[in-house]
């Protein structure tokens, strides 16, 4: 799988062990920086991130923050984007199989990094269920386009 990965100074650290854990499982992995923990604004990582999986560069995104609330508001703003913020496993299982998230956000200062590999593995290996969450999918996306559903 092609994934796209960030972090800014909050999450550089769990970024790189990340980085690491994907490639040994043999993805594809596209580390889009930062490498430094150095103050950044985290709104350009996630508009990079968020437009390698909207323009299918990449099948899926990962984004790291301090706590993730900020980057997921700014990666929801961008077409085609589903960024979910997961700090339980269950929470990934379901952001995958029920909203077919494809943008993952972690907070690097709420979750371990153990936590965050089996968030991040929950996340790569739940697959959509299709069904009723399609057709709710389909009204987001009606939404987005400023449709009335």
């Amino acid at each position: 799988m092609r994934i796209a990965i960030a972090a800014d100074h909050n999450g550089v650290a769990l970024k790189h062990r990340l980085v690491e854990h994907l490639t040994a499982l043999g993805h594809d992995v596209n580390d889009r920086g930062v490498d430094e923990v150095v103050e950044v604004d985290y709104p350009r990582l996630c508009a990079d991130i968020g437009h390698h999986v909207g323009d299918g560069i990449a099948d899926r995104g990962i984004m790291i923050g301090g706590t993730g609330s900020g980057e997921t508001i700014a990666l929801n703003k961008i077409d085609g984007v589903r960024a979910t913020l997961c700090e339980r496993v269950f929470l990934a299982e379901i952001a995958r199989a029920n909203n077919d998230g494809n943008v993952l956000v972690l907070g690097a200062k709420i979750t371990a990094p153990d936590l965050a590999m089996r968030i991040v593995d929950r996340w790569l290996t739940t697959d959509f269920t299709g069904g009723k969450h399609a057709r709710r999918l389909a009204q987001i996306a009606a939404m987005e386009r400023g449709e009335s559903i």
